[in-house]
């Protein structure tokens, strides 16, 4: 079903690229574009002129073959991406879309209704979510209710399931957007009155992070740099989705620091079976690239931060830790340390997943709440926020 729906989303885009250039497209311009036989091309045109996606122009007259062109222009989907990272009975859904707005109006309404969401966060043009398995009802309308919400989250077999209520722009995006997103294999749909429920499906992917720390040396370098470029790195490998970059500060008084002490950490989302060939990946990459003897990496799959392993990330930002600490709290959360002393930063780095910017940049501001623990009360330090909490 995946592969259907992803062929059928690159000959749409084909045919409407055309339809922009030259006003219409022939089954033959269909052919040579995508390489395919003849029968392929003229499948996919029947397909999709049956769907309504595709209108015919003008009709074969003796050796002049038929004209066709796109329905409209409109882009197929403002959804570039839609997929999901399952740890436990949690849930983290990820929209990338091709706009900051709509991404801000998606965040803005899904945090309104709430339902099954704990935590809404947008960054830039990805909107990240977390959900926990289960139902919760959304009321949703016209203004100034939300026009928008997740009703459950739940898995199917490989499949996770957001069920979705809505209105007006949000329901023309569930109803001929969403199935366009890559990641979504498949989309349902039903009226119920004047408000459009629908259930979108992704696949299950493993949250993999990892943490990045000494990587530079008095003489150049930056470990933020190497981060960055190893994301582009692993991120071009079959079945990884690169998630995010960022960058945290440790011990500003750390004896030997080369700088300002900061770490870094990156996210993606992978295909259960590639988890050990971009562990491996890592590991050659930093000890490749790094120009420190001292580097060091730590890699955690799954995305909820034990206590612990929390309370290690702010004992690392605010005195020096050893190495034999950081391999017992590596060991009891089930986080793997390769390299040199760089791993009590790097440990740190996965530590700190999940935290907002103003934090990670300020050693001084601290966040003691969880993104998955909904119903508890959460203790931002200095005022600073960690995204938006549902309550």
């Amino acid at each position: 079903m995946y592969g259907v729906i992803e062929r059928r989303r690159q000959y749409l885009h084909l045919m409407r690229q055309v339809t922009i250039e030259q006003g219409f497209f022939t089954v033959n311009t269909i052919q040579k574009a995508a390489e395919v036989p003849r029968s392929t091309a003229q499948d996919w045109v029947n397909r999709l002129v049956s769907e309504g996606c595709v209108l015919v122009k003008e009709r074969k007259q003796g050796r002049t073959p038929a004209r066709y062109a796109a329905f409209s222009v409109v882009p197929s989907s403002a959804c570039r991406m839609i997929f999901t990272t399952v740890d436990g009975e949690w849930v983290e859904i990820y929209h990338d879309c091709m706009s900051g707005a709509c991404a801000a109006f998606c965040g803005y309404h899904h945090r309104m209704a709430g339902g099954a969401l704990n935590f809404v966060q947008r960054d830039g043009t990805l909107l990240r979510e977390c959900a926990k398995l289960g139902r919760s009802a959304v009321s949703i309308g016209a203004y100034p209710s939300p026009a928008v919400g997740v009703t459950g989250v739940r898995r199917d077999g490989d499949m996770v399931v957001q069920e979705i209520r809505c209105i007006g722009g949000p329901a023309y995006s569930l109803t001929d957007m969403m199935s366009g997103a890559k990641g979504v294999t498949r989309v349902n749909v039903r009226k119920k009155g004047g408000v459009v429920e629908g259930e979108v499906y992704t696949r299950v992917l493993t949250h993999v992070i990892i943490g990045i720390d000494d990587t530079d040396s008095p003489k150049g370098g930056a470990t933020f740099a190497l981060a960055l470029a190893l994301l582009q790195h692993i991120a071009g490998m079959e079945g990884v989705i690169p998630i995010g970059h960022h960058v945290a500060m440790l011990y500003p008084a750390l004896p030997g620091k080369t700088a300002g002490n900061s770490c870094s950490f990156i996210d993606v989302a992978a295909e259960p079976g590639v988890i050990d060939l971009v562990k491996n990946r890592v590991y050659k990459f930093v000890s490749d690239e790094a120009l420190s003897q001292e580097w060091g990496t730590a890699i955690r799959t799954g995305f909820r931060i034990s206590p612990e392993l929390r309370e290690y990330g702010r004992l690392v930002r605010t005195g020096v830790v050893s190495r034999e600490f950081a391999d017992l709290v590596a060991s009891n959360n089930d986080v793997i340390l390769h390299g040199g002393r760089g791993v009590i930063g790097a440990l740190a780095a996965v530590s700190l997943w999940g935290l907002d910017n103003a934090i990670l940049l300020n050693v001084d501001a601290w966040y003691s709440g969880n993104r998955h623990q909904k119903d508890n009360a959460r203790s931002p330090i200095n005022n600073h926020e960690n995204g938006i909490m549902m309550r």
